[in-house]
């Protein structure tokens, strides 16, 4: 019998707190979003959302809150990286009237036992009533 890959990051019924860096635990922060009893109300509670499916490795998510026009067909987490922890730094429009809006954030992150960082300012947008990712603003 083939084993199933282990899990990165924070299992899915985690009590302690989400890896998007609010102080609520899994379960009643990311987690609704994950399993689809709720959608994120801004696109900062998206974002955040995202790096915390990171986190968990939950691709299904990651594909799901991603623009029908730039989302990949597939997607493969790296192993060897392990999502830690993240910062906004800003964000404009993206409330809960708007139907755009960017989220400027830092993702730090291991691999191979050292520490990193991915720094982005990234567009959201409405489509079907929903957030969802589009795409990284250009440096």
């Amino acid at each position: 019998m083939a084993k199933k890959p282990a899990r990165r990051g924070a299992p899915r019924d985690a009590t302690g707190p989400c890896p998007c860096g609010n102080s609520l635990p899994y379960p009643e922060c990311c987690g609704p979003l994950h399993r689809g009893e709720t959608d994120a109300a801004t696109a900062e509670a998206l974002m955040r959302s995202r790096f915390s499916a990171f986190a968990v490795g939950d691709t299904a998510y990651l594909l799901r809150s991603w623009h029908s026009s730039t989302r990949p067909e597939r997607l493969r987490l790296d192993p060897g990286q392990r999502w830690t922890r993240l910062e906004i730094l800003g964000a404009e429009h993206g409330g809960l009237f708007d139907s755009a809006g960017t989220v400027a954030f830092r993702a730090h992150y291991r691999e191979g036992g050292q520490p990193g960082t991915l720094t982005e300012h990234s567009r959201f947008t409405r489509e079907d009533g929903h957030w969802v990712y589009v795409d990284a603003l250009p440096d």
